[in-house]
């Protein structure tokens, strides 16, 4: 891992770092002589590593929560580029949006598995790499809603050391096939009036999930108005599921 930049504010370590092709952001407490548990961050569709909703969540599960936490930009977002055929799927989607092509999520399905296939591989170099730092606990939560559970949940799939995630705001065939699979403890949040995600389309989701403890939370709003009040529970929960030894 190789830091690029760091500084310290209000109690809260930012280093900036690479890990082969991930660019990526660890938040840390800065004063603490005990190891931190870990919180992925997967931001959304339009977002990055940096953008200002994700470094206000991390800062307040860093000092209200004592936690670390770890964010790296997905291809096509943030400094990280995309591969060719990922800029052409995306080219293909907005295409046949503009068009009305009532074909649109199968086209989303391919280019989300496309980004699959490279994030997942980066996520896992990076949590290699920030599981040997004596700042970091052998503990790992995620957090990640809209594309962020859609390449969530096949992170889960892949990533035993993960026990706890908060998802949302997501749903699509490919989501309700791995979703049996996550038998960890889930948070999942709903938007009652999404207009990007069905309301029985959220519902099949969080149904369709092997965990013995789940819990739904629902609010009234579209898809960008989950309420900032959904922090403190996602701060609660992570508390539950990842105590220190």
């Amino acid at each position: 891992m190789r830091y690029l930049l760091e500084s310290v504010s209000e109690g809260v370590v930012e280093r900036f770092f690479t890990q082969g092709d991930a660019r990526g952001v660890l938040w840390l407490p800065a004063k603490t002589s005990d190891a931190s548990p870990l919180i992925l961050l997967g931001h959304g569709g339009g977002q990055h590593k940096a953008s200002e909703e994700l470094v206000a969540r991390a800062q307040r599960y860093v000092a209200e929560g004592g936690f670390a936490v770890a964010a790296i930009d997905l291809p096509g977002s943030g400094s990280h580029p995309h591969t060719e055929h990922g800029e052409e799927l995306l080219a293909a989607i907005r295409q046949r949006a503009a068009a009305g092509d009532p074909h649109v999520p199968a086209d989303v399905l391919r280019y989300n598995s496309e980004l699959a296939a490279q994030a997942i591989p980066e996520w896992q170099a990076t949590l290699d790499a920030l599981m040997g730092l004596p700042e970091i606990a052998e503990q790992v939560g995620y957090w990640g809603v809209s594309l962020g559970t859609a390449l969530g949940l096949r992170l889960l799939a892949a990533e035993p050391r993960i026990t706890a995630a908060v998802l949302g705001l997501a749903h699509g065939q490919a989501l309700l096939d791995i979703a049996p699979t996550i038998a960890i403890p889930i948070e999942f949040h709903l938007q009652w009036d999404d207009a990007n995600v069905p309301r029985d389309a959220g519902l099949a989701l969080f149904d369709a999930f092997g965990s013995a403890e789940k819990t739904l939370h629902a609010n009234p709003g579209g898809h960008k108005e989950t309420p900032r009040f959904e922090v403190d529970s996602s701060l609660r929960f992570f508390g539950r599921h990842l105590r220190r030894r």
